[in-house]
C-alpha cells in the first residue's frame, strides 16, 4: 500500500496513510521516529514536517498503547514517555524527545536514566511568555496592585487602600533561582527596569544580565533580594527547596515568585511566613498541590497573586517552536551530530 504526494519537493514523495493498528507511517526510509500515545493535536501535521524537510526519517504516529511494545524494537527514536514496563522492547532507541521541559513526577525513573538513549526537551520555547508572566507579577506586587484592585470591587475610592509599602524597581535587588531560558529572559527584562540580577544556576547556559552564583550560595545570597524568583523544575536536589528554613533568610519586606514547579515549593510554610509577616507577599502560576483546594488559605491572603498554571496556556506559537526542536535533532540524530537541548537525566533537566 502506497501513496505520493509531489508538492513536498517538488518531486514524488511518500506521504502519511491510514494503516490498521491505529497507526501511520511512510516507507522507503532509514530512521525511524514513534510518536508516542497520548498524541498532541499537532502530532500528524509535525509527522508532515519531519518527512518533508528530513526525508530520511519515517515517522509512526501511534495512538494504541497497545501498539508501543511492537513498534519500539525496530524504532531509533520516540517523542512522549516510555513507561518501565515498555523499556525493556527500547533496544535501538538512540534518542527519545521530551515534550515538556518541566514534565510529569515520575517521568524520569531508574531504568530510563539508566537507558543509553540520549534524552532531549524544549527548554527555550516558554522564555518570553513566561518571563511576561514573572514581570507581571512582580509589578503588581511592587506596585500594590491587589489591594488597588480590591478597592475598585468595592467601588471605593481610597488613596490608602494599599497595604505595603511602594517598592522602587530601580533601587530593587531580584535574585532568579535558576537562569535557564526562563530565568535569563527574567534577569534581562528586569535589568531593563534598572534592577540588580542575582542568578542562582548550576548549569549556565544562557548569556544575561544577571550576576551568576552557584547554588551553593543561594541561601547567603537571599538576604540581598527584595523579589526572588524561581523557575526551577522539579528534580531530586529542588523538591521542597522553598520551605520555612529557607523563607527564614529572607528581608521581611521580600516578595516570592514561584513559576517554575510547584513541588519546589512547600505551601504550608510559605503560608506560615506569609502569615508571620516575614514575606511581604508572594505570586504562584504553580502549586504543591493542582488545583489548589478552594479552601486553601493563600486565595484569602490580600498580599498574594494567584494564577492557575496558565502563563503558556494561550501562547499560540509554542507549537511552532516545538516541532522546530524537533526538526532540528532529527536533522542532527540522522548526521550524527550532537543533539540540541539535552537533558541530565540523572538531575531530570
Amino acid at each position: 500500500m502506497r501513496a505520493t504526494n509531489k508538492a513536498a519537493h517538488g518531486t514524488t514523495a511518500p506521504a502519511i496513510l491510514a494503516l490498521p493498528a491505529c497507526l501511520r507511517l511512510r516507507d522507503l526510509n532509514t530512521l525511524t521516529l514513534l510518536m508516542l500515545p497520548p498524541l498532541d493535536s499537532h502530532a500528524r501535521e509535525w509527522a508532515d514536517r519531519i518527512m518533508a524537510e528530513v526525508p530520511e526519517w519515517n515517522v509512526v504516529l501511534v495512538e494504541d498503547e497497545g501498539d508501543v511494545e511492537r513498534l519500539l524494537p525496530t524504532a531509533d527514536a520516540a517523542y512522549g514517555w516510555i513507561s518501565p514496563e515498555q523499556l525493556p522492547k527500547a533496544e535501538k532507541l538512540g534518542w527519545l524527545q521530551n515534550p515538556f521541559a518541566g514534565p510529569f513526577a515520575g517521568y524520569y525513573y531508574d531504568g530510563l536514566i539508566k537507558h543509553p538513549m540520549t534524552i532531549c526537551n524544549p527548554r527555550g520555547i516558554y522564555s518570553d511568555h513566561i518571563s511576561h508572566h514573572i514581570l507581571m507579577f512582580m509589578l503588581a506586587l511592587s506596585r500594590g496592585l491587589p489591594y488597588w484592585m480590591d478597592a475598585q470591587r468595592e467601588r471605593r475610592w481610597d488613596t490608602r487602600a494599599r497595604k505595603r509599602g511602594y517598592v522602587n524597581l530601580v533601587e530593587s535587588t531580584v535574585l532568579i533561582h535558576g537562569v535557564g531560558g526562563i530565568g535569563a529572559a527574567t534577569a534581562d527584562l528586569c535589568a531593563a527596569f534598572g534592577m540588580r540580577v542575582i542568578g542562582i544556576d548550576a548549569r549556565s547556559e544562557h548569556k544575561s544580565a544577571a550576576e551568576i552564583y552557584t547554588p551553593d550560595q543561594l541561601d547567603a545570597k537571599l538576604p540581598e533580594a527584595d523579589f526572588v524568583v524561581t523557575t526551577v523544575p522539579h528534580t531530586p536536589e529542588t523538591e521542597g527547596i522553598w520551605n520555612a528554613e529557607r523563607f527564614g533568610l529572607f528581608k521581611e519586606s521580600a516578595y516570592f515568585i514561584n513559576i517554575g514547579r510547584g513541588m519546589t515549593t512547600r505551601l504550608d510554610d510559605l503560608v506560615g511566613a506569609l502569615e508571620s509577616g516575614r514575606l511581604a507577599g508572594a505570586a504562584l502560576d504553580v502549586y504543591e498541590i493542582e488545583p489548589l483546594p478552594a479552601e486553601h488559605a493563600l486565595w484569602g491572603m490580600e498580599n498574594v497573586i494567584l494564577t492557575p498554571h496558565v502563563a503558556v496556556a494561550d501562547a499560540t506559537d509554542l507549537p511552532d517552536r516545538r516541532v522546530a526542536i524537533l526538526v532540528d535533532n532529527a536533522r542532527r540524530f540522522r548526521d550524527g551530530e550532537p543533539l540540541s537541548n539535552v537533558v541530565d537525566k540523572s538531575r531530570w533537566f
